[in-house]
């Protein structure tokens, strides 16, 4: 394993080199010392919903009315369902809602700076996170928050949080802890009209490619710092399977298991899969999936989806079909399983 730890902690650095891009950064801005956005309609989570009632808060920005059952009817049919992706979120606002100029885009690798950033210009972000409140009493999840403003004086983030509150606030520290849990990932809303100003303060990171390749060097820089940091090893491997670097993915998956994950990280997260798939792991695929559809009460279509894959490259056909349906069952919006699906009978 330590051979493994070198290689993709040393042996990638040279590839900043091919990876480079030439890109215009903005100058860097001098931001107040707080800011706060309002105008939002808060929305306390149904059972089992954060993200469609944080999504729907963020709308709510631009005048949207409705309320989260509308989001959370087309992102999880499911009511069980236990995860809504970010990509999927940013699916709904860009082809469901049609009656509101507004759009939004999903980056990884954000820092406290993009946030405040993002704030201070009128965009409200979205962010994924750890999440493990005492009073909930469940362990370790995910959630979603919404970030509505900042104060560097107190060192803190401001969101409206759907189970624990409006106008919560989370210090800069807990915020870094626990967003790095799922890449930093963030979501930004904002109206058609505003696309080009967005893309001018996210800098480089407005190319979707060099966005992986910045976010990767983050997690790498955080590996480097803590070897035994199992999410930097995580977070190295899911771009490195966007980057379409799957063997070095799947080293730094093994090492992010062998140092230990919660163990719900895969009820949020498929990157693995992806990674195992490439490489012609189908086995491992099989075991991480039965491991999440029996933590899970068979809720994760997720699962059901990527040991489908397996099971076609296996030559198991009847039972890759049999999972497909499964998955479509959970959610008939699911179409890269319906698209498998039908492949495979049509074949």
């Amino acid at each position: 394993m330590r051979s493994v730890v070198f290689l993709i902690l040393m042996f990638l650095v040279p590839l900043g080199n091919v990876w480079a891009q030439e890109t215009d950064n903005p100058e860097p801005i001098s931001l107040p010392s707080s800011h706060l956005l309002s105008g939002f309609t808060y929305h306390p989570q149904m059972w089992n919903n954060c993200g469609p009632a944080t999504l729907t808060m963020g709308l709510s920005y631009f005048g949207y009315a409705d309320n989260q059952v509308r989001a959370a009817r087309w992102l999880k049919p499911n009511q069980e369902d236990k995860n809504v992706s970010p990509w999927q979120m940013v699916q709904f606002v860009n082809s469901q809602i049609p009656e509101i100029p507004v759009y939004a885009l999903m980056r990884y690798g954000g820092t406290l700076e993009t946030l405040k950033l993002l704030n201070y210009y009128g965009y409200p972000v979205l962010i994924e996170a750890g999440y493990d409140p005492e009073r909930a009493n469940q362990g370790w999840m995910g959630h979603y928050l919404l970030v509505i403003g900042y104060d560097d004086i107190n060192q803190e983030i401001i969101t409206h949080d759907s189970y624990d509150g409006e106008n919560l606030r989370y210090s800069y520290e807990h915020i870094q802890e626990h967003w790095q849990h799922f890449n930093y990932v963030y979501i930004v809303l904002y109206e058609s009209g505003a696309e080009p100003a967005l893309l001018n303060l996210l800098g480089d990171d407005a190319d979707v490619r060099q966005n992986y390749i910045n976010a990767f060097y983050l997690a790498q820089e955080e590996a480097i710092a803590d070897p035994n940091d199992a999410f930097a090893w995580f977070n190295m491997g899911s771009m490195l399977v966007e980057l379409e670097m799957y063997e070095d993915a799947a080293a730094a998956f093994d090492q992010a298991f062998s140092l230990g994950l919660p163990w719900r990280m895969l009820w949020y997260q498929f990157t693995p899969y992806e990674a195992y798939l490439a490489v012609g792991r189908y086995d491992d695929v099989l075991t991480l999936a039965r491991e999440v559809i029996d933590s899970s009460s068979d809720y994760v279509e997720e699962a059901y989806y990527y040991a489908g894959i397996a099971r076609e490259a296996l030559g198991e056909t009847d039972r890759a079909i049999a999972n497909y349906n499964r998955v479509l069952s959970f959610n008939p919006n699911f179409e890269a399983a319906r698209e498998r699906r039908d492949a495979l009978q049509g074949g």
